[in-house]
């Protein structure tokens, strides 16, 4: 029997059996549609991931006082010279500088005073070190001194008067002419000053004293051999025998992207199985609708084997059958996934403000009409098995 021949018969029976099959096809369209949509979802929170993460560098690694698992000594530690010292010699390192910080410092502009932080780098690196984006001018350079880079915020919301290019604002009384403005988004509200004039301003700051120590690796794939170095570094330096007399944090980037990828990982393998039951459902369903047709066309089928038909045939049939409800399942899943992920972005859940520009991917559509069609498949071998064994005569007589 031609293959075609095999579809036609095999539509007739879906056509046929209308309310029957759909009741089975909307609990694949439920699965393909759910799954589909929980994919896209986590594609385009992936993506938005990956955004903000490229804009981050993940070459930096961060040097804190304190430790979590330290004793209560540990509150007075400081990281001073020595410690960058004793970091200067290991491999792969590009660059390394101490930070200091100021919270809430009185700055004055034209008649206005805002309390906002100050950051001080060593302005002989710092520049090599970021990835900021400007708005005008420049960052710092080796020779400033009394001259600061600001937030877009501290620029243009922070006073009435919109802060320009060479304008002077006075931080803690002092001076300072502004030589740089960061891009929006870049550390919006920051004040970045060298580090000499940062300690002339903060009160608890002292020289050579640091509140964190940046250290850049020369790739992402030394970072994690960078840091295991610096912590024993350290301990030998700082004569720490024990880890619970730790004083001092080592964080970095690299690790909280991939920390953040692998719980987006688990979570969309999650409420995939979760979407998963529904297509496991669906395939019952077929299986069930499966049986019940072989049982409706039993005389059919003897009348077919009767005239010449033979197992393969009549398997055939029936899979092409299950097959067709799973390709209409799958179908109907996708326009149902196109409606729930533009639905995504009005239902005002936080998860959800990354899915604006939220869409079902071309793969996406393929992988799930492939999943329904092999699902309809799966489900519909041993029906299609039991209806190519049956006997011609058994079956022309049954009732």
């Amino acid at each position: 029997m031609r293959l075609s021949t095999c579809f036609k018969l095999a539509l007739n029976i879906l056509i046929h059996s209308k309310l029957r099959s759909w009741l089975t096809i909307i609990g694949i369209v439920i699965g393909v549609g759910s799954v589909v949509t929980i994919m896209a979802l986590s594609d385009s929170m992936s993506a938005e991931m990956e955004g903000q993460f490229a804009d981050m560098d993940l070459t930096t690694i961060q040097v804190t006082p304190g430790y979590t698992k330290a004793s209560s000594g540990s509150s007075d530690a400081e990281l001073t010279d020595r410690d960058i010292r004793a970091m200067k010699l290991i491999e792969n390192i590009d660059y390394i500088y101490g930070q200091v910080y100021g919270r809430d410092m009185d700055v004055y502009f034209m008649g206005e005073t805002a309390e906002l932080s100050v950051t001080g780098v060593d302005s002989q690196v710092w520049q090599y070190t970021v990835t900021y984006d400007m708005e005008s001018g420049r960052l710092l350079e080796a020779a400033d001194n009394n001259v600061v880079v600001i937030g877009y915020g501290v620029a243009h919301q922070i006073f009435d008067q919109e802060i320009g290019l060479n304008r002077a604002l006075t931080i803690e009384g002092k001076n300072f002419r502004v030589v740089g403005v960061l891009d929006e988004g870049e550390s919006d509200n920051s004040i970045i000053m060298p580090i000499d004039s940062a300690v002339d301003i903060i009160d608890d700051a002292e020289e050579d004293v640091y509140d964190t120590i940046i250290v850049k690796a020369s790739d992402t794939k030394h970072v994690e051999t960078i840091v295991n170095t610096i912590e024993e570094k350290l301990m030998i330096s700082r004569h720490i025998a024990n880890e619970d007399d730790r004083d001092f944090s080592v964080s970095y980037s690299l690790s909280m992207a991939d920390t953040a990828t692998e719980i987006m990982d688990s979570i969309t393998m999650f409420l995939g199985a979760i979407a998963g039951v529904s297509l496991l459902v669906g395939s019952v369903g077929i299986a069930n609708t499966m049986f019940t047709s072989v049982m409706e066309r039993t005389k059919d089928i003897g009348t077919m084997k009767a005239i010449g038909a033979k197992n393969r045939d009549i398997m055939m049939i029936f899979l092409i059958n299950s097959a067709l409800v799973g390709f209409v399942g799958g179908v109907l899943g996708i326009l149902l996934s196109f409606v729930l992920t533009a639905l995504m972005p009005m239902l005002g859940i936080s998860m959800m403000r990354s899915s604006m520009g939220m869409a079902v991917a071309p793969d996406l559509i393929g992988m799930g009409i492939g999943i329904a069609v092999f699902v309809g498949i799966i489900s519909g071998v041993v029906p299609a098995y039991n209806a190519s064994r049956m006997k011609p005569v058994d079956a022309l007589r049954y009732e």
